[in-house]
């Protein structure tokens, strides 16, 4: 059973099982405006960095170009020194709530999903994160992809305990 506390501007959920890095509040809706806000800045940045770029990718994936790999390879570094830093200085979110990092286990099901994952970026030139900027940008036939990204994602799920570990 879900109890909840009301607070001003959110409820804090108190359950008996807690999954680790799932927030217990539960906000009002205008609280994701501020998300909504930071993925349009994001797709700006995407967009004025090339990297919906079909051409960009396309030289990726050819080894003709650094910009991407320089992208990625950045972003990489960042998440690295974040990661380092929440768990050098105990970083709480600004709700107050812990930020707690899980292992992972390896399973060869990664390698799998990781080809088929690159292929399919290989082959459409378009990645899960910059779908909504390409679109946004006026590709509109990238929503043929999204939504093959969507049915996947079903497929996977439905699927899921039947494929290899």
């Amino acid at each position: 059973m879900q109890q909840t506390e009301k607070n001003s501007d959110f409820e804090v959920r108190s359950q008996d099982t807690i999954r680790a890095n799932e927030s217990q509040l539960e906000h009002t809706w205008h609280h994701n405006i501020k998300y909504l806000t930071v993925g349009i800045l994001f797709g700006i940045v995407f967009v004025k960095a090339e990297v919906i770029s079909w051409f960009r990718i396309q030289e990726m994936f050819r080894l003709q170009s650094f910009h991407m790999y320089g992208i990625i390879g950045s972003a990489v570094v960042v998440g690295i020194i974040s990661v380092w830093l929440i768990k050098k200085f105990n970083i709480k979110t600004i709700y107050g709530e812990p930020i707690t990092f899980t292992p992972k286990k390896f399973n060869k099901g990664q390698i799998y999903g990781g080809l088929v994952f690159g292929l399919g970026w290989g082959l459409t030139g378009a990645c899960p994160g910059p779908l909504f900027a390409q679109i946004g940008t006026g590709a509109t036939v990238v929503a043929v992809v999204l939504l093959s990204a969507i049915a996947g994602t079903w497929v996977y799920g439905r699927f899921r305990e039947k494929l290899p570990h």
